[in-house]
C-alpha cells in the first residue's frame, strides 16, 4: 500500500483528493495538510509514515515549493507529485529539478489523476524489482514509466507504460522476436508485435526477416535509436 499525504489549503480541494487517493487501488490516504507550514511539519516528524505527497503549489503561508525546498535540504527524499493551478515554466523546472515526479495541473479529472498515480505506482514497482545495479534497460524502463518518451496519443489499445517496457527491452536484448520479448516481459507474442510494430512506425525500431529459423518465418526486431523526428536518442 503506497502511504499518501495530501496537501491542500481548500478544504473542499482536500476533501475531493483524497476521495480520489481513495478510489485508487494500492493507495491510502495516511495524512492531511492544509498549510506549507503543515506539511512541513508533518513530513519531518512522520517520515516514515508517508511514501508520497500530493503538494499544493499556492498557500497562504508559503509555497509548495518552498516545502520541496526546505524538504530536500534536510535530506528528506519523499516522492512528490505537484498539484497545482500554477502554469510558470520557470516553476515547473524548479520543482521538477526538486525532484518532483510528476506535476498536475488543476483543474483535471478523476482520470488523469488515477493515471498519474497508477504510473507512479508502476515506477515504485520497477525500482524495487531493480534495486541494487541496474541495468541500462532497466532504467529506461523506470523513466519510461513516469515520463514515457513517445506521441501524445498512440493507437488505440496501446498504453505508453508497456511501450517504454517493450522498447527497453529491445534497445538491452535486441535484436529480438516477439515471442522472445514476449516470454521476458510476461506478454503474448501477439500483444508484443503490436508494440513493436508501433516502435516500427516511429522510427525507433526496425524490422528484417530470421534467416535461418525452422518452421513459419520470423520477423526480428533492432533497435534504431531514431526518433520519428528524426533525432538521435
Amino acid at each position: 500500500m503506497i502511504r499518501v499525504l495530501v496537501v491542500d489549503d481548500e478544504a473542499l480541494t482536500l476533501e475531493l483528493h483524497r476521495g480520489y487517493v481513495e478510489k485508487v487501488d494500492g493507495f491510502a490516504v495516511t495524512g492531511e495538510a492544509n498549510s506549507a507550514r503543515g506539511a512541513f511539519a508533518t513530513v519531518t516528524q512522520h517520515p516514515d509514515r508517508f511514501d508520497l505527497v500530493l503538494l499544493d503549489m499556492t498557500m497562504p503561508d508559503g509555497t509548495g515549493l518552498d516545502v520541496l525546498r526546505h524538504l530536500r535540504s534536510r535530506g528528506i527524499t519523499i516522492d512528490v507529485i505537484a498539484i497545482t493551478a500554477v502554469r510558470d515554466s520557470e516553476i515547473v523546472r524548479q520543482v521538477l529539478a526538486l525532484g518532483a515526479v510528476n506535476y498536475l495541473v488543476k483543474p483535471f479529472t478523476f482520470a488523469m489523476f488515477r493515471d498519474r498515480l497508477e504510473a507512479y505506482a508502476r515506477f515504485r514497482a520497477q525500482a524495487e524489482q531493480s534495486r541494487g545495479s541496474s541495468t541500462q534497460a532497466e532504467i529506461d524502463a523506470m523513466l519510461g514509466m513516469m515520463h514515457p518518451a513517445v506521441p501524445a496519443e498512440l493507437p488505440k489499445g496501446l498504453s505508453a507504460e508497456t511501450l517504454a517496457l517493450v522498447s527497453a527491452d529491445v534497445r538491452e536484448h535486441g535484436p529480438v522476436s516477439a515471442r522472445e520479448a514476449g516470454a521476458r516481459l510476461g506478454v503474448s507474442r501477439v500483444v508484443v508485435r503490436r508494440y513493436l510494430e508501433q516502435l516500427v512506425t516511429e522510427g525507433r525500431v526496425t524490422r528484417s526477416p530470421r534467416y535461418g529459423a525452422p518452421g513459419r518465418p520470423v520477423s526480428e526486431y533492432h533497435w534504431a535509436g531514431i526518433g520519428a523526428d528524426g533525432d538521435t536518442w
